[in-house]
């Protein structure tokens, strides 16, 4: 799980795809393509922006959802939370306290 994730990660456009719909989750393949055209400047298709969600989807980042012949997209960052439960901080409060 952690390999498609940090895959998910790795590539700039997915990046982007998930900045959007951290602003405004439940977006169809439509409203994330307009947003990346115009937004973004980013030409690419629709299929390209279909494969990014598919891996963003595999990672667990993007969930969907239909309703009647819509397909909405909603950004899941429960996979984010326990790459950081993982490897949680050391705790330095203590440590300058200790240093001469």
């Amino acid at each position: 799980m952690a390999d498609d994730l940090f895959k998910a990660l790795a590539d700039p456009t997915r990046r982007t795809i998930l900045d959007e719909l951290t602003e405004k989750s439940g977006q169809t393949l439509f409203e994330i393509c307009s947003r990346l055209s115009t937004k973004h400047q980013l030409g690419i298709s629709r299929q390209g922006i279909s494969q990014h969600l598919a891996v963003l989807e595999a990672a667990g980042l993007v969930e969907t959802r239909r309703e009647g012949r819509y397909k909405f997209h909603d950004l899941n960052t429960a996979p984010l939370r326990r790459i950081a439960e993982r490897w949680p901080a050391p705790d330095t409060s203590g440590a300058e306290e200790n240093t001469p």
